[in-house]
């Protein structure tokens, strides 16, 4: 299955997908999620999540 992305807002699919690069860049842990309407990308949206692990802590 292949998908064509259209013009947004005078954005080539060149443009879209440098977007969408820029997005999983560094990205570790989370996701990118790519909204279409009418068949054209409107919004890229980027959730990361950072891990923090606590110190051992022993019980004495």
């Amino acid at each position: 299955m292949s998908a064509t992305l259209r013009s947004v807002e005078g954005q080539d699919e060149a443009s879209i997908l440098r977007e969408i690069q820029a997005a999983l860049h560094g990205l570790r842990f989370g996701s990118v999620e790519i909204t279409v309407h009418n068949g054209q990308v409107v919004q890229i949206e980027r959730k990361e999540k950072f891990r923090l692990q606590q110190p051992n802590q022993r019980n004495h």
